[in-house]
């Protein structure tokens, strides 16, 4: 693998405590709240959360000219910062999960790529005990149980059916910590699996599917709610055979992930979706894999071999888009100065509405006293300036 030069050092970036001195006010700043944004706001983090009130004596600071949004939250993510969460040690993952919380997103789920089950089930107990320790939301299975017709970035030797038995075994080395698997649905015991993965409170996630339209809403009205990158890996919208797209887009039931890197959606496709889902929607995630905060060069994604030219990753054989490189920094200034979208909207579709299909919104996903002090700072033109989790600077604002 291709290790660029300096970057493991720009992703051990230690945290500065925030609030070990006493409450500390974040004041003068666009603070983006559920119900609007409050110009010239305050946010007050009082050790590890965030607080209602702050007393006269508290510390602060002004970010005037300056957005405070919540801190990001990424239901997709295959690694960073040069490591792989599908094949990396323990502390590998770590490493990606420290890169990605530079670049704004605190609350993340692992994702592994298609592997034989002997594999995936060890790599489940490994992720689990990270998710265990806090360090991540929980695993997303992406593969085996996909359609080799649209495999993308997978190994198509080792693709199976979704029988629920190899499910449930995914499900079970997980110790309650599967969040979400992604299926072809279509395929021998797709239906089955949704209904399995509902019952144990796991998110099933339409993806890497061939199937139809009438074959979606059956998968849907059985209890599946994600759409795993809409778009990407599905038949295209159709006039006469709508697919898959249509399905996914118009039930209400159905969050909608989508990559807004610029390689993966057109600007169209993009409003496409916000404008039939909704912004209520829509989950902004990044796919990320080890290039991600790290560089171009050559990669392995399980056991295909990547080459990431100009930020953009590909399969060596065949070309194939092979995830991306985003992170939820850029994939926010993006969606504010290029698509165009309100604040409001984008700060939803990459805190609010990924932490709510988690179950987590009761901590994290606004910037509401009682939750967790997770927040992002961002400039007058949205580049990222300060990062906080749990009340602690990743980066500070005022520091650097």
């Amino acid at each position: 693998m291709a290790i660029p030069s300096g970057a493991r050092d720009s992703a051990t970036t230690h945290p500065r405590p925030a609030a070990d001195r006493g409450p500390l006010v974040l004041s003068g700043a666009h603070v983006v709240l559920p119900t609007g944004t409050l110009e010239e706001g305050q946010v007050i983090v009082d050790g590890a959360r965030i607080a209602g009130t702050a007393p006269e004596n508290a510390r602060r600071a002004d970010l005037t000219g300056h957005w405070i949004v919540p801190g990001f939250v990424d239901i997709h993510n295959h690694g960073g910062g040069g490591a792989s969460f599908t094949s990396g040690t323990p502390e590998d993952v770590l490493q990606g999960i420290r890169t990605h919380r530079l670049h704004g997103t605190t609350t993340l789920v692992a994702s592994t790529v298609t592997g034989d089950m002997d594999f995936l089930t060890r790599r489940a107990g490994l992720l689990s005990e990270l998710a265990e320790q806090g360090d991540i939301a929980g695993i997303h299975f992406e593969g085996p149980f996909i359609s080799p017709c649209r495999k993308g970035a997978h190994s198509e030797e080792l693709l199976r059916d979704p029988d629920p038995a190899d499910v449930r075994k995914l499900v079970d080395a997980a110790r309650g910590h599967a969040a979400m698997v992604t299926l072809a649905t279509e395929l021998p015991g797709g239906i089955d699996s949704v209904r399995l993965l509902a019952e144990h409170g796991v998110i099933a996630a339409i993806g890497h599917t061939d199937a139809g339209y009438e074959q979606t809403v059956e998968a849907i009205d059985a209890g599946a709610t994600v759409a795993t990158h809409l778009f990407n890996a599905m038949p295209p919208l159709g006039h006469r055979e709508p697919g898959p797209i249509v399905a996914l887009l118009e039930d209400e039931r159905v969050t909608v992930e989508l990559i807004n890197d610029g390689t993966h959606l057109h600007p169209a496709s993009l409003e496409l979706a916000f404008r039939h889902a909704g912004a209520d929607r829509v989950a902004f995630i990044t796919d990320a894999m080890d290039a991600a905060g790290f560089g171009d060069g050559r990669y392995m994604l399980g056991p295909l071999e990547v080459e990431v030219a100009d930020g953009v990753a590909r399969l060596v054989e065949g070309g194939s888009i092979a995830g991306s490189t985003l992170t939820l920094d850029r994939a926010f200034k993006r969606a504010v100065t290029i698509d165009r979208l309100p604040v409001g909207d984008v700060v939803a579709a990459l805190s609010a509405n990924p932490a709510k299909l988690l179950g987590r919104y009761d901590r994290v996903g606004s910037l509401e006293p009682g939750k967790d002090a997770d927040l992002v700072v961002l400039d007058a033109d949205f580049e990222l300036k300060g990062v906080m989790r749990r009340g602690e600077w990743v980066i500070d604002p005022q520091l650097g």
